[in-house]
């Protein structure tokens, strides 16, 4: 499979990823010391959400254009919702903006981003998307090996794992990296985005990353439909390692309000495995 993001920018799933990034990123950068992230698929950084590709796919309109209009919004969605409109100047949603455009909007100065793309031409769309910005580097390279390799071995790093997974080693990979990572730098924290398409794959990627010793697990899953068919992206989870203590409240009503509201008699659930 040949995936392209310009087809989903603005879907379900980047909604409750995007914003329990910016809730992560808020609760990090409170801390007087530098934060090092390192960002393993950036993608292009800029989404066009008038392009062919997303008017075809209309998951943009079932995605942000509800949020953007709806009025029960949860008070974890307006960060989000304020780094959309701040984008489009207040105007209408044409613009969607990836996670190296939300990482690089909350950065101090003393802050560095590394951001990993392999792809060459959505690696060249990321530097430019990027470009003039102090404190980011932009990579065309592996960013599972760029990750551990760039770690730093001491302070604050966040490392947003966020794979297309057309590749069948990547839950390997993932599992691989955080186990690596941890053992870097025993204070990194480590997001993880992974699509839900049935419970056998899921589950079986937890037990592992369990297993990886990374310490707690803060696991927040957005199950847009029953998981009847392993063929469709059910929903989508985060997992993250080593979460700050009062990032569960806000991603559970991200997750809620996004399964609920847009889904398919969907559930969100927020829950900690040791």
């Amino acid at each position: 499979m040949n995936y392209r993001h310009a087809f989903h920018a603005g879907n379900f799933a980047d909604l409750v990823k995007h914003a329990g990034l910016l809730r992560l990123m808020a609760a990090l950068t409170k801390s007087a010391g530098p934060l090092t992230v390192i960002d393993t698929h950036a993608g292009r950084g800029l989404y066009d959400l008038t392009g062919a590709e997303a008017q075809r796919s209309g998951e943009a309109q079932a995605g942000i254009g509800q949020l953007m209009t709806a009025v029960d919004l949860p008070a974890g969605f307006a960060p989000l919702r304020a780094a959309v409109t701040k984008l489009n100047n207040s105007g209408p949603t044409k613009l969607y903006p990836g996670s190296p455009r939300l990482i690089a909007d909350t950065l101090r100065k003393k802050d560095v981003y590394i951001a990993c793309e392999l792809r060459g031409e959505e690696h060249a769309a990321l530097r430019q998307a990027l470009k003039g910005r102090n404190g980011i580097e932009t990579l065309c390279a592996d960013g599972y090996d760029t990750a551990v390799a760039r770690c730093p071995a001491k302070g604050a790093v966040l490392v947003l794992i966020d794979p297309p997974f057309e590749k069948a080693d990547d839950y390997a990979r993932i599992v691989a990296t955080l186990k690596a990572v941890t053992r870097r730098n025993r204070e990194a924290v480590v997001m993880v985005w992974l699509p839900i398409k049935d419970l056998q794959t899921f589950d079986s990627f937890l037990n592992e990353a369990q297993d990886a010793g990374a310490g707690p697990l803060l696991v927040a899953e957005t199950r847009m439909r029953p998981l009847s068919d392993p063929m469709k992206m059910n929903g989508c989870a985060l997992v993250i390692a080593r979460a700050p203590a009062d990032l569960a409240a806000p991603l559970e009503e991200i997750c809620r309000w996004t399964a609920q509201t847009l889904g398919e008699k969907g559930q969100g659930r927020v829950s900690v495995l040791s």
